[in-house]
């Protein structure tokens, strides 16, 4: 019996083409302004799997595409997502960010909104000088709605009200609706029929809100070494995700002042007060129950597309989004 593909599995056989991609992205970020290229290579030298990439290149391969459109477009994708983090952690006075110190900790607030602006419009750049109209609009609409998503968390921080679904609406506009632009893409280019791209857009709805999902729970209960953000850090910026927002709904009124006084004060003993409280409502695996849900309902998409070893790959990934137990 043939051995079950695993995650280095499906990053071993796209390995070339993601180290095409690094090359394609030290390309478009060289820069007579010396600090830019410093400041992102800080973060992108941090680690990151590359994991919109992969997808991008597992989608195209599915739909039978190998062109060099690959490339850049996985570098515009995988700039806009480091825009993302750089402008998140200014936004959360994150400390650190993959293990180390973050790049507003280095050099400061402005320098880190200033790169990520710069990674957006390369990003938009780049799209143009492609000059695929379809790619340009869905990039446009995906980052429209991750800075509406980014408002809208903004608004519902420390809010104990926070609902289940008001979470999701925030994951899959933050999150998820850049991993299923990632699969899109791979669609267009590979000139895909409409009824396919569709499917490749919910299966990465589905796969990236699983992702964000598992990466909440982590928060609670990872090492921050392997995760790469401070472990607890979603406490102590006041986000309400949805181990927490299950327990408040679950726990009794007493417990929930517990949680709101918590998450006012912030400090240590607080959080372990929660943290307790999330363990005894089952918290983590509820929503660990949850992303696996999303991730059943994610394969169902892929349905129509014939067996290869490109939808084994993105099955092997979307396996790992809830395996990773770190």
């Amino acid at each position: 019996m043939e051995r079950k593909m695993q995650i280095q599995d499906v990053f071993a056989y796209f390995q070339n083409d993601l180290k095409r991609v690094g090359e394609y992205m030290e390309t478009y970020l060289k820069s007579e302004i010396k600090l830019i290229p410093e400041i992102v290579h800080h973060l992108i030298g941090g680690g990151g799997k590359r994991f919109r990439p992969l997808l991008l290149m597992a989608a195209a391969e599915l739909c039978g595409y190998h062109g060099k459109r690959r490339y850049t477009l996985s570098a515009v994708v995988e700039f806009i997502h480091t825009a993302t983090l750089f402008h998140d952690d200014v936004v959360d006075h994150a400390e650190t960010r993959r293990g180390r110190i973050s790049a507003n900790r280095i050099w400061g607030n402005e320098a880190s909104v200033l790169i990520g602006d710069f990674l957006y419009s390369k990003s938009f750049k780049l799209m143009t000088e492609d000059g695929d109209l379809s790619v340009l609009k869905l990039i446009s609409m995906t980052t429209n709605m991750m800075s509406e998503g980014e408002v809208f968390e903004l608004m519902k921080a420390g809010d104990i009200h926070t609902t289940e679904d008001e979470y999701l609406s925030i994951v899959e506009k933050k999150t998820a609706i850049l991993i299923s632009a990632a699969c899109v893409i791979g669609g267009i280019i590979a000139n895909a029929t409409e009824k396919q791209i569709k499917e490749l857009s919910k299966f990465g709805m589905d796969l990236g809100t699983a992702f964000q999902i598992t990466d909440d729970t982590l928060d609670y209960v990872g090492q921050e070494e392997e995760f790469g953000k401070a472990i607890g850090q979603d406490l102590r910026d006041g986000k309400l995700t949805m181990p927490l927002i299950r327990t408040i709904k679950e726990c009794s009124p007493e417990e929930r002042t517990v949680i709101h006084n918590g998450l006012k004060n912030k400090d240590d003993a607080s959080a372990a007060a929660i943290m307790k409280l999330i363990n005894s409502h089952d918290g983590i695996g509820y929503s660990l129950k949850k992303a696996k849900q999303y991730v059943k309902k994610a394969k169902t998409r892929l349905s129509s597309f014939a067996d290869s070893k490109a939808k084994t790959a993105l099955f092997t990934v979307a396996d790992y989004v809830i395996e990773r137990r770190v």
